[in-house]
């Protein structure tokens, strides 16, 4: 209790995130500045979503929010607690998979975790066995946990390490595109599975380039390019940045998009059936009866809601992988 406690009050001191930046940065001794001036506050009970392309800083930060590496200048915060300085009395309260588990082929899944939760000195090992049967019940791997690492899909490795960080109750976890070679089905089934540690109290924090990842299963968020921050909030509030879309639903696509650019309406893109452009900063009634007016068969008209790649591509000015 004492050291909950303690971190909580530490907590206090660094903004109350279970994750802390202050001007955190890493320069590479080729010069390469992979992050640079990094604030970040990762708030207790969230799904953070981590997001940006490849190559943005994002491993690079949670290399040295774990301790595995250090800073250039600037602080992190873990649990109240500065890394990587306090990396011992941290560590065994963070779950952590980052680019990779490493796994011993030769050994069963099942053998594999029992390796890794025999390498925690705060485990007991008279609960070993079933710790690990439960954290492969929990990754969907129960079947194949007598199954050789070595003969694991990328997939099914990336399970196994999520199952090793679970071994312990934790109060954060870390993980480093945890869908990375899942299908579609391993990707439903691994954001399920963050939604109920969330549930059950865990903070996750969570890095991806995949919008749809941090859209369906994440709280908040933070965006890096570059390696700098370019924004960080709630998920809603990041969407809610970006403007909507126009869009007219119509069998006269070529006329409805010749009209809305007579009527002020910018970046009309038509495809098929559904134009859309930039919302005008006029009424929209008065652009609907125009396009009526003039003998366009007008079916829906409407604004969209942004989404978080409208916010995201105008934030960064570079495309994001959105499939997922």
């Amino acid at each position: 209790m004492g050291e909950a406690s303690a971190s909580e009050q530490d907590g206090e001191h660094t903004g109350g995130g279970v994750i802390t930046t202050r001007a955190l940065t890493k320069r590479y001794r080729g010069g390469q500045l992979a992050v640079d001036g990094l604030c970040l506050t990762v708030p207790a009970g969230s799904v953070f979503g981590f997001l940006g392309p490849n190559g943005s800083g994002k491993t690079t930060t949670i290399r040295m929010l774990m301790g595995l590496i250090e800073p250039t200048s600037g602080t992190a915060h873990v649990l109240g607690r500065p890394m990587p300085r306090s990396a011992r009395a941290v560590l065994p309260h963070v779950g952590a998979l980052i680019e990779g588990p490493a796994l011993y082929g030769f050994l069963s899944g099942r053998d594999n975790l029992l390796r890794y939760d025999a390498a925690d000195p705060t485990a007991d090992p008279r609960t070993r066995r079933i710790r690990v049967l439960a954290a492969l019940d929990r990754v969907g791997l129960t079947a194949a946990g007598g199954k050789k690492a070595k003969a694991y899909s990328l997939g099914m490795k990336q399970r196994l390490g999520l199952a090793a960080a679970l071994l312990q109750p934790r109060r954060l976890l870390v993980l480093d595109e945890p869908t990375n070679g899942l299908d579609p089905q391993g990707m439903r089934e691994i954001r399920t599975l963050v939604r109920e540690l969330a549930s059950d109290g865990t903070t996750v924090f969570l890095s991806s380039h995949l919008l749809d990842e941090i859209e369906q299963v994440c709280t908040h968020a933070a965006v890096m390019a570059r390696g700098r921050l370019l924004t960080q909030g709630p998920v809603a509030d990041l969407a809610a940045g970006a403007r909507g879309r126009l869009v007219v639903t119509t069998p006269d696509p070529a006329d409805a998009a010749r009209l809305l650019k007579e009527q002020g309406v910018a970046d009309v893109v038509a495809d098929g059936e559904r134009v859309t452009g930039e919302v005008p900063g006029r009424d929209l009634a008065e652009v609907n009866a125009a396009l009526v007016t003039a003998g366009v068969r007008v079916r829906g008209f409407g604004v969209e809601r942004a989404s978080l790649e409208d916010a995201f591509v105008a934030l960064t000015g570079e495309g994001f992988d959105v499939a997922g």
